[in-house]
This record gives structure tokens, sequence and C-alpha cells, in this order.
């Protein structure tokens, strides 16, 4: 079954959508939190998590004796980027756009102390060495996502700095957007940094790039982004703040676009 037909089906049923609304509104529970929320047995909540998971859209990280359930939002960006056409990707995105002003608005006051793991993962045809240049190296990240070089000194203590493009350039930005720190790096498997947008004015975050060879030519690419603290940082990458892109969605969705085709979503 192809991975569209799975996300689709997953999709299909409404006490599955409940269970992503769950984990969109609170990432990492428990079978057991999540289990408080419907009104099915233990059994039958496991059931549609394992759907979730096969389809992609959940992801699964072990925290001592629990496991954490964690969205994976990028097989829904996937979906987007093939069936919405540029007619109405527009009025989608006015949508989307109206949506976040709203629950802004209703959550001003909210308590952004809770700690903020998010979860992203891709399967991409492509070696775990390719997928690791396309991340590190500055003639491959110009080709996709925000189309813009990134330096890396690859040791632990060594700088990152992500550079602003030509169209950043234009409007205003400086030459250096994002910078870190590399806490880890085991190429081309893992790689452990500090990440900050210094246009948003928050502290650093903790990112995690984690790269495994599957079977016949296909890697999987996890990037865990633990933005506690950080709220703008959190809807930055999110691809929630209006006008700046579709973040870890996009990013990904077009990495592998790049990496499977030669070309970009945007080429």
């Amino acid at each position: 079954m192809a991975d569209d037909d799975l996300a689709f089906k997953a999709l299909a049923d409404p006490s599955r959508r409940f269970l992503l609304d769950l984990l969109f509104a609170r990432d990492g529970r428990t079978l057991g939190e999540l289990e408080s929320e419907l009104a099915m047995t233990r059994f039958g909540v496991a059931k549609h998590l394992r759907v979730l998971e096969d389809a992609g859209l959940v992801v699964t990280r072990r925290s001592g004796r629990e496991k954490l359930h964690f969205l994976n939002p990028v097989p829904i960006r996937l979906i987007h980027d093939r069936w919405i056409g540029k007619y109405t990707e527009r009025a989608a995105a006015a949508l989307v756009d109206l949506k976040y002003e709203l629950e802004q608005a209703m959550t001003s006051g909210a308590d952004t102390t809770a700690r903020t793991v998010n979860v992203y993962r891709v399967y991409i045809k492509a070696t775990p060495q390719a997928i690791w240049d396309a991340i590190t190296k500055p003639e491959w990240t110009v080709k996709f996502g925000y189309q813009a070089p990134v330096e890396y000194d690859l040791r632990p203590g060594g700088a990152f700095r992500g550079l602003a493009s030509a169209a950043m350039k234009e409007l205003g930005a400086p030459n250096v957007v994002i910078d870190g720190e590399v806490i880890e790096a085991d190429p081309p498997r893992r790689l452990v940094q500090t990440w900050r947008a210094l246009f948003l004015g928050e502290d650093f975050t903790r990112l995690t790039y984690e790269i495994e060879e599957g079977g016949d030519g296909v890697s999987v690419l996890t990037v865990t982004h633990d933005v506690t603290g950080a709220p703008q940082t959190a809807a930055q990458c999110g691809g929630q703040l209006p006008g700046a892109g579709g973040g870890w969605n996009q990013t990904l969705s077009d990495l592998k676009t790049l990496l499977e085709t030669g070309k970009s979503l945007y080429a």
C-alpha cells in the first residue's frame, strides 16, 4: 500500500483524528493519558495508535519505562504538497493563518514553561550519507526548504550558523539568522546541536537528527526538536507563524523530494 493510502486510511476514522488532535494540543503522551480521553478500551486505543504509527502519523519514544507518543505531521505535509493545487493553496493558507491568529488570542496567557518536544519522521529513498550531506553542507541546503546556506564545525563544541538567503537579505535580514553549537556528531547517523533563531529573541533549543538505514535503499530520518520555553520557536518550526514558511514539515518534505527526484518542490 502506498504511503498516501496509509495516511488517508488512518485519517478516515474520527477516533484516530481525535487522537491526532490530542497530540497536536500536547505532544509526548502515554497510552494511559490518551486512553483517558476516549470512551473505549485501552486495547482499542492501542489499535488506533498502531494504525497511526504504520501510516507514519505518530512516532513513539521511550522515556524510562514509559512509551511516549508524538504527532508526526510530515506525511500530512506530503499529502498537501501532492494534492493541494496551486489554485487552492492561497485560500487554504489564509484559513490556516486565521486559525493560528484565533488560537493565539485564546491562549495568550497560557503557561509556556512545560516541556515541549516535537518529533518529525520521514522515509527517504536515499543513503544515510546523502541525507547527512543534505543537512550539513551548504551546497545542498540552498536547494530545499528555506534555501539558505549553513556552516557546521562538526565536532563537539563546534559552531553552527544558518545564513540568510538572497531573498531573506532583500527583506532586510542580517547575514546570520540562526546560530548554535554542535553537541554530538556521528556522521552519517546522528547529529545533536543547539539551535536558536536570532530574529525571535528566544534562548537556545535542542535539535537532534537521527538517520537509520532501512531496507530497499530507504533511510529513515527522525528530527527531534526540544523547544521547551521557546513558544515562538515552536510556532516558527511548526509552520504556524503567518508568512514565515512551513517549518520542519515543509523543509523535510522538500528534502525528500530533492533527494528522490533531483528537484525541489519549488524548482
